[in-house]
């Protein structure tokens, strides 16, 4: 399966410190048009923190992609949102080796339960709280 990088680029600052920053802000793992799809929710409700006052706001679509643009009293800035495929990923998360079925080893004890995968932002921090829908915990 494609995993793919949902991008933002936007513009930050004013005047003469305007600049531009790039995220990746989630990993979509399937195809491309689930992908585009989510970068598409993603943009119809971004609100960027400039410019404060929008005075019209404008959302075109491209190839890999969208680019808002929202006019300002003074100044225009924009924000492009890009999927691309992910190739490669330095501090990617180790894939766990597959574990041998009993049935394959003799004499194997009965194998522990595989921890549930969970899912995480790009940081690492799970999306959904452990502690979240526990009836044991006050």
């Amino acid at each position: 399966m494609t995993t793919w990088g949902l991008v933002i680029e936007t513009t930050v600052g004013a005047g003469e410190r305007k600049h531009t920053e790039a995220h990746v802000v989630a990993h979509i793992t399937g195809l491309r048009e689930e992908a585009l799809a989510e970068l598409e929710r993603r943009a119809r409700s971004h609100s960027p923190e400039h410019p404060r006052s929008p005075k019209r706001r404008r959302l075109l679509r491209q190839d890999d992609g969208f680019l808002l643009v929202i006019d300002g009293a003074w100044q225009s800035f924009v924000t492009r949102f890009t999927v691309a495929e992910l190739l490669e990923d330095s501090a990617a998360p180790a894939v766990p080796e597959p574990v041998a079925e009993a049935s394959t080893v003799p004499d194997a004890a009965p194998a522990e339960p595989v921890e549930q995968q969970v899912e995480r932002f790009p940081d690492g921090v799970p999306v959904r709280p452990a502690w979240l829908g526990r009836d044991d915990l006050p």
